[in-house]
């Protein structure tokens, strides 16, 4: 038994059923017409605030963040930057653990 998958439909089928809710048809007649899982997607379409703009398929996965730029747009000094900072942690971690394995051997 397979699971169903999501349904995604394009921008011009939402804005058209969209506009036929708005000019006064039922969003029940609509949906069971379109082929709808629920009334309420119709509805929830047609509520949303960003107007036209909303019914656009929205991109998949999570956004970046603002103040993490692409890898490819770090510059070299930020790359060599972050490199030193890490070699400089790793010095110290194996400082102290050497000092560490030398107090447990006395």
């Amino acid at each position: 038994m397979s699971k169903p998958t999501k349904q995604s439909y394009s921008f011009d089928f939402k804005l058209a059923l969209v506009e036929r809710f708005l000019a006064g048809e039922t969003a029940q007649d609509l949906a069971a017409e379109a082929g709808l899982s629920s009334p309420v997607l119709l509805k929830a379409w047609a509520y949303r605030r960003e107007g036209e703009d909303a019914l656009h398929p929205k991109p998949k996965g999570r956004p970046r963040t603002a103040d993490s730029p692409p890898p490819a747009e770090i510059s070299e000094l930020e790359r060599l930057r972050r490199e030193n900072e890490r070699l400089r942690a790793e010095v110290a971690y194996l400082g102290k653990l050497r000092a560490l394995r030398a107090q447990k051997q006395r």
